[in-house]
């Protein structure tokens, strides 16, 4: 006896079904090309499918959940997915998987280039001219290459896809106001820290120093053994920057005592100078080796590294003591202190892979954090964090690292040599010839 055309449809879906349940990929392909009549599902983005009968519609309602279930198994890259629809890998990410099959197969939703770009997250928070924003999201290429507007400025792209994108800070940015532009569309407002430029033409190599009123000070140390006009400039709350400090070569370190008295290191003469709230030069104590990064403990002790390996402890009687050693770094030591009463010390080598060394009140040694590329200046904040200008896993900035040694960038930047933190709660950073104030919201640790 002949079958009828609707018996032989009716045995294809319950073999498509059967198929569904025990995972014969040949006949679930054949159910999902044929009786569904889609020889392309990826290139019918707004597909719906037609339901013949009450079994068809479960049948496809229970392919689909098939579908979903062995998505809910699979892991999920933690990167952001820029590969399209159709045969996806295993390493795809869930919630992409989930909006395409809802986009095209189910017909979820009419129109996918109608969806607006959505910002997910945005790292690091802040930046200066040069960094580098990674942006997360989806719907960043609906319609066109995205494209990014810091305030009112356009910031060039490096990196756009669908879902991720590298924008680079451009140097008039100032307002922290980012969105990403498809198209006509645009996304949300996602607020960044982006650094202002104060003052220019400046030659830093550490941290700048910050007396009690918020003022700013920096050098121009130039190039070993050169004689500059003005050693140490100064720049007041209202950005105006006047010469401080004229007669002196190579100013490298400085730091502010418990009296507010200004301590300047040469890395020419080995000589660390005191330098009264007029500018008046004297010196405190030579023979310091390769003086660079100075800094002083609670009970008004000065520390001054001399960056062949040695850690000069004075007490505030001009006693001069060896407080440590360490291995000799290539351009500066930098140094701060932190909670406990521990000396933080970096140095940068020849290596790529550098440590944050962490020096105890007896002069013992241990290696505090180890990863970082070329640190240099450090501050810590008042909830115990560390701020490095380095480069962690080949991105540039500041690096801030947690009591429990978690490391993450804080902000990017290119050539940052060190940073400070003011009185009103923003981050002063110097890079190798200018000044930025990022308004962080951030409180420094007092000594």
């Amino acid at each position: 006896m002949k079958k009828s055309s609707a018996g032989r449809l009716g045995r294809r879906n319950r073999q498509a079904s059967r198929a569904v349940q025990g995972g014969r990929p040949e006949i679930k392909s054949r159910m999902t090309a044929k009786s569904l009549n889609v020889t392309n599902p990826s290139a019918q983005p707004l597909f719906r499918p037609k339901y013949n009968s009450h079994k068809q519609q479960l049948l496809i309602k229970n392919w689909l959940g098939s579908a979903k279930a062995s998505v809910m198994a699979a892991p999920v890259h933690p990167q952001p997915a820029t590969q399209a629809a159709g045969g996806p890998p295993d390493n795809f990410p869930l919630r992409e998987i989930l909006e395409i099959a809802s986009t095209e197969y189910m017909g979820l939703r009419k129109d996918p280039n109608g969806v607006k770009p959505a910002i997910a997250q945005v790292s690091p928070a802040a930046a200066i001219a040069g960094g580098e924003f990674y942006i997360e999201g989806k719907g960043f290429a609906r319609k066109d290459r995205p494209r990014v507007t810091i305030g009112e400025v356009a910031a060039p792209v490096i990196v756009g896809s669908d879902s991720f994108v590298i924008v680079r800070v451009p140097e008039n940015a100032a307002a922290g106001d980012l969105v990403v532009a498809s198209g006509d569309s645009a996304s949300q407002v996602w607020t960044c820290d982006i650094g202002i430029g104060i003052a220019d033409s400046l030659h830093p190599v550490a941290n700048p120093a910050i007396d009690g009123y918020g003022n700013i000070y920096s050098t121009f140390s130039g190039s070993r053994g050169q004689k500059v006009p003005v050693a140490v400039y100064k720049i007041d709350l209202n950005y105006n920057i006047r010469p401080f400090i004229s007669d002196m070569m190579n100013a490298t370190g400085l730091a502010f005592d418990r009296h507010g008295l200004l301590y300047v290191s040469s890395r020419l003469d080995g000589i660390v100078y005191q330098v009264s709230p007029t500018g008046n030069v004297s010196v405190f104590v030579e023979g310091m080796g390769i003086a660079t990064g100075i800094a002083f403990d609670p009970a008004g002790n000065l520390f001054v590294g001399d960056r062949s390996g040695t850690i000069f402890k004075i007490s505030p009687t001009s006693q001069i003591f060896v407080f440590a050693t360490l291995e000799p770094s290539i351009s500066a030591y930098h140094l701060t202190f932190g909670p406990g009463g521990y000396l933080y010390v970096t140095g940068p080598t020849t290596s790529s892979f550098d440590s944050v060394y962490r020096i105890s009140d007896k002069g013992d040694v241990e290696t505090f954090y180890r990863g970082l590329g070329r640190p240099q200046g450090m501050a810590f904040d008042d909830q115990g964090r560390l701020y490095v200008a380095a480069s962690l896993a080949g991105r540039r900035g500041v690096v801030r690292i947690t009591a429990d040694q978690k490391a993450e960038l804080f902000l990017s930047g290119p050539g940052i040599v060190g940073l400070a933190f003011t009185p009103s709660k923003a981050l002063a950073v110097a890079t190798t010839n200018a000044l930025y104030r990022v308004d962080v919201g951030i409180k420094g640790r007092q000594l």
